[in-house]
């Protein structure tokens, strides 16, 4: 979920992206995109070593439907439903 603890993360907006890094300011932290300050749609985040740690959809800042955690290695580890 986007970053409110944390707003001196490296951010950028690339094809409508907010792109947030890890403190490191080189690998992505978390990726998706926000409308009216809001998370929206499809987000993903990432461990420091670029791999997906978990993903799943926003409307209008709120977590809905399936979340997905994933391991180490980049498979399904665990799904919720919001």
């Amino acid at each position: 979920m986007p970053d409110k603890n944390n707003p001196s993360k490296k951010t950028e907006i690339i094809d409508g992206l907010t792109i947030k890094y890890h403190a490191n300011g080189k690998t992505i932290w978390s990726k998706g995109e926000i409308i009216n300050g809001q998370a929206e749609g499809y987000w993903e985040w990432y461990r420091i070593d670029g791999t997906i740690k978990r993903s799943g959809h926003f409307i209008k800042g709120e977590a809905v439907g399936e979340w997905i955690t994933y391991d180490s290695d980049g498979k399904v580890y665990k799904v919720t439903k919001r």
